[in-house]
């Protein structure tokens, strides 16, 4: 029911707010033995082979790389490790990323007189890759945030960069999140009063709208297995005094991409 006017306030109006995930991985494998690595203040080889011939060859729908001369080439494994020797199998890397759970938003907020609902999940990405991994947000829908009657915004973020502070004006409903872990994206760090800016991670601070357009939520240029890495993924509802939203359960659908870099 949609409260038209404030004769009306006598009523209550319960937003219940629900975020789900979907995590994708961009690359995946078992975890492999690699052979010496060899590197120098510029150049890194991560993997090398002493062999004779080779060449690539292409054709309009297939593309093949050949090689003679190796010997001790193949797949061998055991129950913990597996090993893929062979300058054509080369390092396959590893990525990982615990499962999100959905989160369900709490309190429940008062559609005429407002309020500001909480709610976060923890996941940790782990790669052996050695230069690192990226993990992007999205929502599947504009804004994110929606019931079968109502939407509510994305939150507005001063641009360029994050909001330091998450503020909602008295007379609008808004969604944001942010993210707090040692591997957080440059934009999300802040000096202690701005985002965007510094190497801080101040907790509840960098708020942002979602988007359908993927955001850069996570950056690492090294790798961390096997422990990982854990991060927070924070969300917050605000819905000003002299707003008036609509009852219901409103969800958003996002989508987190982890890609190797």
């Amino acid at each position: 029911m949609l409260f038209k006017n404030r004769q009306k306030s006598n009523q209550a109006t319960i937003l219940y707010i629900v975020v789900c995930f979907i995590g994708l991985v961009g690359l995946y494998s078992a975890h492999y033995v690699l052979g010496q690595t060899m590197s120098s203040g510029i150049y890194k080889i991560q993997s090398d082979s002493v062999n004779i011939g080779g060449v690539r060859s292409t054709s309009s729908t297939y593309l093949i790389e050949d090689t003679a001369g190796e010997t001790g080439t193949g797949d061998s494994a055991s129950s913990i490790y597996k090993v893929s020797a062979g300058y054509q199998s080369m390092q396959v890397v590893y990525l990982a990323v615990t499962a999100n759970s959905d989160v369900t938003m709490s309190p429940a907020i008062g559609g005429i007189t407002g309020g500001t609902s909480n709610g976060s999940t923890n996941f940790t990405v782990t790669t052996d890759n050695p230069a690192g991994y990226t993990v992007t947000i999205k929502a599947s829908t504009t804004p994110a945030l929606q019931s079968p009657l109502d939407t509510i915004s994305d939150y507005s973020a001063t641009a360029p960069s994050p909001d330091f502070t998450f503020f909602v004006p008295s007379t609008a409903s808004q969604f944001g999140f942010t993210v707090e872990g040692t591997d957080i994206a440059n934009s999300f760090k802040d000096n202690g009063s701005a985002c965007n800016t510094g190497s801080g991670d101040t907790a509840d601070k960098c708020w942002a709208g979602l988007s359908t357009s993927a955001q850069t939520i996570l950056n690492r240029t090294s790798a961390n297995h096997p422990s990982g890495t854990a991060s927070t993924l924070k969300f917050r509802t605000q819905s000003g005094s002299s707003h008036i939203q609509t009852s219901g359960t409103y969800v958003a659908t996002t989508t987190i991409t982890l890609l190797p870099l």
